[in-house]
């Protein structure tokens, strides 16, 4: 029996979005609402088109897992991420595949072990402790600038060292030269032309380069615990090492996903405890048994916080979609998609189905407990950080990182968010709430 071919089906001939734009605005507007959409409509593999692109969207599990895990290697990841923001992150660990892939995860991996990630967790601390030293009583605080300003803090210290001789003022240009690059994604647009996200992300990554440039030498000539330093120096048992290239290339990607991810999950976590005092308290009460620098290990073993970071990221995953293009034929889920078509991957869906997860848009933590664990009702109902040899190198970097800023958090502050609030998403590109998340915080006086 030959397998079908995808197309749009005759009753839905009709159903493609605006001319050339395709459902893009849609979904711009609500991903969610257009992901599901397209599952009702055309199942687990759907026609998607954007910006005049004929595209392949992958909802559910099963089609989800297949994409990820690409069993016979028809899914590459750099053709479908340079047409993106290929520019601007091009050598970056997410942007390779196959052999040059294995072999630059070999060589990273060195930089994300188990003692250097204890390390890394232990200078957190101060980091997080001088970022949050003017954070005070504020009504309407704007949680998600303050707490993206904060990660780009925290990875200046422990990805650089503490970039030593760099200004507030050049920390600001890095900040906004990431923005540029990571919303060059939703670019029309795509050349370097004035007045464009293009454009403003050709100039970012161009500040990003002399950045780090400017660092390389140092680095290349000290030994320090610090990543970028890492990176120049690791080195595996065959003698692989990264080139100057390769080490601006890895700095830039691992920094952007490093701060951005991270604000993402802990400022959804911030509006949820907000939301639900009864949580926060829970994990309040959690932090205070703990000091105020706690080891690696005791910021995986608070529990509370664990659970509420997995349904942060399980309903508002900060990579919702991530993209592939076909290099063959493949079959997923009985259709036939051909060789050189772009795939959208939509992850964020497979969080929301009601088949996977009892009452699903509900704020409900415990569904991660030890006693239901609903993530487990399919190996991909809940992949926030991907899957397969592309699955994020930096997960337990991240959880870390989440974890060290909601203790210091709940240690020294009490906040509150209107139950009624829901984050205006600005779903360009990775998303964040457009009014800055206000959330009424306040200084816990006795600490």
């Amino acid at each position: 029996m030959t397998t079908p071919l995808l197309e749009i089906p005759r009753q839905h001939r009709e159903d493609r979005g605006l001319p050339l734009l395709g459902r893009i605005f849609e979904y711009a507007r609500d991903p969610v609402a257009m992901m599901r959409h397209q599952y009702d409509t055309y199942g687990p593999v759907a026609p998607f088109k954007a910006l005049n692109n004929e595209a392949v969207m992958l909802l559910g599990p099963d089609a989800v897992e297949a994409a990820l895990v690409n069993k016979d290697k028809a899914f590459a990841n750099q053709p479908a991420w340079t047409r993106l923001v290929g520019p601007f992150f091009g050598g970056g660990l997410m942007l390779i595949d196959f052999d040059e892939h294995h072999v630059h995860r070999r060589i990273m991996q060195e930089a994300f072990t188990r003692d250097r990630l204890e390390a890394y967790a232990a200078r957190m601390h101060p980091a997080i402790e001088a970022g949050m030293a003017d954070w005070g009583t504020d009504p309407g605080f704007q949680a998600y600038w303050r707490l993206k300003q904060l990660t780009l803090d925290i990875a200046a210290d422990i990805f650089m060292g503490g970039a030593e001789s760099t200004s507030r003022e050049e920390m600001e240009q890095v900040n906004k030269a990431f923005i540029a690059c990571v919303q060059a994604a939703a670019g029309i647009v795509r050349a370097d032309v004035p007045y464009t996200r293009w454009g403003r992300a050709y100039r970012g990554r161009r500040v990003l380069e002399d950045f780090l440039r400017g660092y390389l030498p140092a680095r290349r000539a000290t030994r320090t615990d610090d990543i970028f330093s890492v990176l120049c120096h690791i080195e595996t048992e065959d003698g692989e090492r990264f080139s100057d290239d390769d080490v601006v290339n890895h700095m830039i990607f691992l920094m952007m996903a490093a701060h951005d991810t991270s604000t993402i999950t802990t400022s959804t976590i911030l509006q949820y405890l907000g939301q639900h005092p009864e949580w926060q308290e829970r994990c309040r009460a959690e932090s205070l048994a703990l000091g105020p620098e706690p080891t690696l290990a005791e910021l995986e073993a608070l529990p509370s916080i664990d659970l509420v970071m997995k349904e942060a990221l399980r309903l508002r995953a900060p990579v919702p979609v991530v993209v592939r293009k076909t290099v063959k034929e493949t079959v997923v889920q009985g259709v036939r998609i051909p060789a050189d078509k772009d795939v959208v991957v939509a992850i964020q869906l497979s969080h929301l189905l009601e088949d996977y997860w009892t009452d699903p848009t509900a704020w409900d933590p415990e569904r991660f407990s030890p006693e239901r664990r609903e993530d487990k009702s399919h190996r991909f109902a809940w992949s926030p950080f991907g899957g397969g040899v592309h699955k994020c190198i930096g997960m337990y970097f991240a959880g870390a990182e989440v974890k060290a800023i909601m203790h210091r958090l709940l240690r020294g502050y009490h906040w509150s968010v209107d139950p009624s609030y829901v984050a205006p998403l600005d779903n360009h590109s990775l998303p964040f709430p457009k009014d800055g998340q206000p959330i009424d915080l306040v200084r816990d006086a006795s600490r």
